[in-house]
């Protein structure tokens, strides 16, 4: 293949090892996409970590109600290391403030339902 294949190409010359932009237009162009995903990714994120909260909240009331009857209110806590691996763990809490586990509620809480 010859210049005469491709006239157009007759008088190029190439620019030589200079990068076709520069640093500062590299360095806002990386800034822009990791503004512009964290913008996408970020609302999500909160949302599902606020409804999880809110239905934790939720069926541990329930739960707490239901197998701890004389326990004065209720709190759902994530745990890393609970009882039966990582989730949300149910906690029925007296008086004193004392907590006594009463469910997992597993990594993605749901309705209450019948335990076993």
């Amino acid at each position: 293949m010859t210049y005469e294949d491709h006239p157009e190409l007759a008088e190029y010359e190439p620019l030589g090892e200079r990068p076709l932009r520069g640093r500062t237009m590299t360095v806002a162009s990386r800034v822009f996409v990791v503004v512009a995903l964290s913008a996408l990714l970020l609302p999500g994120i909160l949302l599902t970590v606020s409804i999880q909260t809110q239905t934790a909240d939720y069926t541990c009331a329930v739960y707490a109600r239901q197998y701890q009857p004389d326990a004065l209110s209720s709190s759902a806590r994530f745990e890393f290391s609970g009882l039966l691996g990582p989730g949300w763990q149910c906690y029925a809490l007296n008086t004193e403030g004392d907590a006594t586990w009463v469910a997992p509620l597993g990594l993605i809480p749901s309705a209450p339902h019948q335990l076993p």
